[in-house]
C-alpha cells in the first residue's frame, strides 16, 4: 500500500544540521496494525508526519499505492490528508463547544456521509453520548470519539500518535483493542506510535526507531487479539 525508499528528514536548528531520520526503508500493507516503537526523540513523530502529508520528506521516495507523495504540491498535500489519511491523537484534539455527534459529523461530512456519524460513535460503544460534550467524557471516552472521527473519514491509512499516552491501563487495552478491530478491514492500514513496548504484541509488525533509525522491523505472526474488550 505505501512503502518508504531511503527516506530521510533534516532539520536546521541555528547553524546545526539535524538528522531526524535517516534512511527509513520499509512497507505498510491494509489489514495490519503497525507499531512504531522508540523512545521520545527516537524520529517517530518525523516518521508519522510524513507519512500523514504534513511534512515532507528531505529526500528518498514515499509511493502510495503509485503516487509520490514527496513530490505533490501543497494542494495535492492537503487533497491526500483529506482523502486518504486519519489522525487520532494523544490529547483527542476534539471541538469543546460540539457534542460527541457533532464533532464526529465534521469529518463524515468530508466523505459526504454525515448521516452515518451515529453509527461511527455507535461502532466505539458511544451510542448513548451522542450529544454530549467532551468536559462531560472521560479520557477514555473522548479518545473513542477521536477514532470514530478518523474513521469516519473512511481512511485508507489511520494514524495514531500516541493514542494511550494520556489513559489508564485498562482504558487503554480498549482503545488497542479499538485499533486492532479498525486494521480488520481490508482496505485500511493502521499505524500506532508508542513508547511502551508492552503494546508490540498487539501489533501485525514492528518497526523499531532509535536516533532517528530503524533499528530493525518484526513481524508478528500471531498478534495478542483483544477480542471482546472494544
Amino acid at each position: 500500500m505505501i512503502s518508504f525508499k531511503n527516506v530521510n528528514k533534516s532539520y536546521q536548528v541555528g547553524d546545526q544540521e539535524v538528522q531526524a531520520l535517516s534512511q527509513a526503508n520499509f512497507t505498510l500493507e491494509k489489514g495490519k496494525l503497525t507499531i512504531i516503537l522508540g523512545p521520545s526523540g527516537s524520529g517517530e513523530s518525523t516518521l508519522l508526519n510524513i507519512l500523514g502529508g504534513m511534512d515532507r520528506p528531505t529526500s528518498g521516495e514515499i509511493n502510495f499505492e503509485g503516487d509520490q507523495i514527496g513530490q505533490l504540491t501543497d494542494r495535492g498535500l492537503t487533497s491526500y490528508r483529506r482523502q486518504k489519511v486519519g489522525f487520532v491523537f494523544q490529547f483527542y484534539n476534539l471541538i469543546p463547544s460540539l457534542t460527541a455527534l457533532e464533532n464526529v459529523a465534521i469529518a463524515a461530512q468530508l466523505n459526504g456521509n454525515a448521516d452515518q456519524s451515529a453509527a461511527y460513535l455507535e461502532q466505539v460503544g458511544l451510542s448513548h453520548r451522542l450529544n454530549n460534550f467532551p468536559n462531560q467524557l472521560s479520557g477514555g471516552e473522548m479518545q473513542r470519539v477521536s477514532i470514530a472521527r478518523a474513521l469516519a473519514k473512511q481512511p485508507q491509512l489511520l494514524l495514531c500518535d500516541e493514542p494511550t499516552g494520556a489513559l489508564d491501563s485498562k482504558t487503554s487495552l480498549k482503545i488497542m483493542a479499538l485499533l486492532q478491530q479498525a486494521a480488520q478491514n481490508p482496505d485500511t492500514a493502521v499505524v500506532m506510535v508508542t513508547h511502551n513496548p508492552t503494546f508490540e504484541q498487539y501489533g501485525d509488525q514492528v518497526i523499531r526507531l532509535k536516533d532517528g533509525l530503524i533499528e530493525r522491523i518484526d513481524a508478528n505472526p500471531t498478534p495478542v487479539k483483544l477480542e471482546g474488550l472494544a
